[in-house]
């Protein structure tokens, strides 16, 4: 009975974690609807499934619900990157000082292996929708969770999660060749050593740099910014007439 009862919650939660992940890897644009029929028939869920996934994202800021339109992905913004970065660095940092203040050796065979793993794959971030690509998309989350998971207050940890989500959003918008000229694999092994060394200076600043770097790039990414479309209907409307 109990089995019974935990599979239509284990659906929803699987129905959820799918449709997070196709909003977060940019198979779902910004402002595209997600039409409940169209959804319920791409994962195989029902409308239930579908709404409480829906509602789950939309408390999440990766949907909104808007009258007679419905749900939409969330749209993305410059303003909102910038704001976004600069409370990320904030929560991760702290995260990652508080990690490195209490982590035990279990932490650090954390740490060492994710980034081991993560380097192995070298530039496959660079890939489009590879079995490596898909790998190194993967451990890279592992890799940040791993950093972060000896910190001991679980709403920073929670707070830390969320930030992370929404600017891999932003991350996978830009495309793989955005950030072609940045050897990201060195960046990462910089902030796992320091971490490692329990530097909390050299840790904390490496990771500020890591995140404020990918920052300027999808700033100036091909990425269709919200804010920035509407400064160029703008200037259309006022430069393009008469």
């Amino acid at each position: 009975m109990d089995d019974e009862a935990q599979q239509p919650r284990s659906l929803t939660a699987q129905t959820y974690e799918r449709l997070r992940a196709a909003i977060v890897s940019a198979r779902f644009q910004p402002g595209e609807k997600l039409r409940i029929d169209f959804l319920r028939k791409e994962f195989a869920a029902s409308s239930g499934a579908i709404r409480e996934a829906l509602s789950r994202l939309t408390s999440e800021g990766l949907v909104v619900a808007e009258p007679q339109r419905g749900f939409l992905v969330a749209p993305v913004s410059r303003q909102d990157l910038t704001d976004l970065t600069d409370v990320r660095i904030h929560v991760e940092c702290r995260c990652l000082a508080s990690a490195i203040r209490d982590g035990d050796l279990a932490w650090e065979g954390r740490v060492l292996s994710a980034s081991h793993q993560l380097s192995a794959l070298g530039r496959a971030y660079l890939q489009t929708d590879t079995p490596e690509s898909r790998s190194w998309h993967a451990l890279h989350q592992v890799f940040h969770d791993e950093l972060t998971s000896a910190c001991e207050n679980s709403w920073w940890l929670r707070l830390r999660r969320q930030l992370y989500i929404q600017s891999e959003r932003y991350r996978r918008l830009s495309g793989p060749f955005a950030e072609t000229d940045r050897d990201i694999p060195a960046e990462h092994r910089a902030i796992a050593a320091a971490a490692l060394d329990r530097d909390v200076d050299a840790a904390t600043q490496a990771m500020a740099d890591h995140l404020r770097a990918t920052t300027e790039i999808l700033l100036g990414s091909k990425i269709l910014f919200a804010d920035a479309e509407r400064t160029r209907k703008r200037q259309a409307g006022v430069f393009g007439g008469s």
